[in-house]
């Protein structure tokens, strides 16, 4: 399964131990599934976790070894065409990456963004809780 996680997500993961982003994280880092990534998420990622009101919730350390392990461990998409279809014009790289590389799903915290789509080009767009559920076989949330 190809995965790809909202910056929000990873982000999440470093905040909350025992989270539904965490887990995720987590089951990565386990060989569960296979996380995409790409140069527009990297720099994004680094952007937010220096902001200071970040930089607070977080250990600058566990970002740090977050990111290696992304850099070295995920697979890296970096021909992205160009799409234009989110309501937030800076989450359309992620659409991107999920058309590109053909991921099952795009896990967001994003409600008015990209949780709204639903799905795109195959990729369907969900919840933390609604991916931990169906890597646990949990079945699918009907909302």
């Amino acid at each position: 399964m190809r995965v790809i996680l909202d910056t929000n997500i990873l982000i999440a993961a470093l905040i909350t131990r025992g989270s539904p982003p965490n887990s995720l994280y987590e089951a990565w880092r386990d060989g569960r599934f296979t996380l995409i990534i790409s140069a527009p998420q990297v720099e994004e990622f680094q952007r937010v976790t220096r902001r200071d009101a970040v930089r607070a919730l977080i250990h600058p350390a566990e970002a740090g070894r977050m990111l290696n392990d992304i850099r070295r461990l995920a697979t890296t998409i970096t021909e992205l065409p160009e799409v234009d279809v989110s309501p937030d014009p800076y989450d359309n790289f992620l659409l991107a990456m999920a058309q590109a590389s053909q991921a099952t799903l795009l896990v967001s915290g994003d409600k008015r963004g990209l949780l709204a789509l639903g799905m795109h080009h195959g990729t369907r767009i969900v919840t933390a809780r609604q991916a931990v559920d169906l890597l646990e076989g949990n079945a699918w949330p009907t909302h």
